[in-house]
């Protein structure tokens, strides 16, 4: 290695590291991260469902291990997989959508911002933060399960990625239709792909 090869190894080494310790904001990407939930029905199975829309962002500082989340899931997205029927009756989805669910017409957004990162050594290990539904806001913890930022095995750009899990009871925030039938705790897993602002 040359003299000037080594000169400019040495001044730019740390301008490298600066930059990967830099805080980074990243856009959710909302054709790869869908929010799901779970919910137990009659006592007898398993419901699932999901939200067709989210969006929010995501900032990450690896290097002072800390973090924000903000998350907004339009209500009305949501898909149970009966979404409307050819007898006209109504369907799971249009009652989820009404007063006795999720009230989309007067609350359009499902909120979650974040107000703590855990780190545990480099990774995530869980986000603390409040959760607004129904015009009520909760304190909600989410586990995180897998938690990856890497460039894009295609395109080679930055991405991170996550998986996270919590369970919650509707009635903390007034949503008491069905119960007990219809169960009161609902788990939730959301999936998330994230881009640089």
């Amino acid at each position: 290695m040359s003299r000037l090869s080594t000169a400019l190894a040495v001044c730019l080494f740390p301008l490298s590291l600066s930059v990967l310790a830099a805080p980074a904001t990243y856009v959710i990407d909302p054709l790869h991260s869908f929010p799901n939930f779970a919910i137990n029905h009659l006592g007898m199975t398993t419901i699932h469902g999901r939200f067709d829309r989210m969006t929010g962002t995501i900032t990450l500082d690896q290097a002072a291990k800390t973090g924000s989340l903000e998350a907004k899931i339009a209500s009305a997205s949501v898909n149970s997989g009966d979404a409307k029927r050819a007898d006209g009756t109504r369907s799971r989805d249009e009652h989820l959508r009404s007063a006795d669910f999720f009230n989309s017409a007067e609350f359009p957004d499902v909120v979650f911002k974040s107000t703590k990162f855990n780190f545990k050594g480099d990774d995530v290990e869980s986000v603390d933060g409040t959760l607004t539904m129904l015009g009520v806001t909760k304190p909600v913890k989410l586990a995180v399960t897998s938690f990856k930022c890497a460039p894009h095995p295609f395109n080679k750009k930055p991405m991170c990625g996550a998986d996270v899990q919590t369970s919650i009871k509707r009635t903390d925030w007034g949503m008491k239709f069905g119960v007990p039938a219809i169960s009161d705790e609902v788990k939730l897993s959301i999936s998330i792909e994230a881009y640089p602002q």
